[in-house]
């Protein structure tokens, strides 16, 4: 959110305090699909249930402490904007985040095809990192190692932010975003553990093809997996000797 300056006023933040913390008649709305943000207000809210995916940087201390800031800021760039343009090519996908290195979004998968969906933007992503790698090795750039991340559940999607400033973004909370957060942190965290952590009921809705290709990790209480997608792959092998 940028910030478009407006001088503080103590006295009105106190009133505004007393609005949101007094107000009773807050609207949370169940959805079985997620609803555009033309329909949330600073007095309502909907549960909805979702697909969240968190794709995450590792060791990303070690790469500060290697490169200079201006390089970290390309690798950074390179990464964040394509994992985004790959995230938004999917048609489920409702809202994407960005928080330091982490890009994490919501999709809307109402049916289990909409879950194998998900899977297979998954599965670009690491063909993407894998792309990105060649492209970091011709630079003579160490290559970079992601976690990805896919869980369900229930999540609450508010409106939050400075009312009458214009500054406002949508905040989603609930045990689905904490819980895929935590997950996404495991994807290739040790040696024992692959790029894609899936949750067991990820997995559970997923087609049989989709399923052969993960395996349980008992450390992690889930699925994980190194998939991949074939046409991207072909690049890779033809470009990246």
């Amino acid at each position: 959110m940028e910030s478009n300056y407006l001088l503080y006023d103590f006295a009105k933040s106190r009133a505004r305090l007393d609005d949101l913390l007094n107000t009773d008649d807050l609207s949370y709305e169940e959805s079985d699909t997620i609803p555009s943000r033309d329909r949330l207000t600073y007095n309502n809210g909907f549960y909805v249930k979702c697909t969240s995916m968190f794709v995450d940087i590792r060791k990303s201390t070690a790469m500060t402490e290697k490169y200079k800031i201006s390089t970290l800021a390309r690798i950074y760039k390179c990464d964040i904007s394509e994992v985004v343009a790959l995230i938004n090519g999917s048609s489920d996908c409702a809202e994407i985040c960005i928080e330091g290195d982490c890009v994490w979004a919501v999709f809307d998968t109402p049916y289990t095809y909409n879950i194998d969906d998900v899977f297979s933007t998954a599965a670009k992503i690491s063909s993407l990192i894998d792309t990105l790698n060649c492209k970091l090795k011709k630079k003579k750039i160490d290559p970079i190692v992601v976690g990805i991340e896919i869980d369900y559940g229930r999540a609450l999607k508010v409106k939050a932010g400075y009312n009458g400033s214009g500054i406002n973004d949508v905040v989603w909370m609930g045990e689905v975003v904490a819980k895929s957060s935590k997950l996404g942190s495991y994807g290739n965290k040790d040696l024992n553990d692959k790029e894609l952590m899936v949750s067991n009921v990820i997995y559970s809705n997923l087609n049989e093809n989709n399923k052969n290709l993960l395996t349980f990790n008992s450390n992690r209480n889930c699925y994980h997996g190194n998939v991949s997608n074939i046409n991207m792959n072909d690049w890779i092998k033809e470009n990246c000797v």
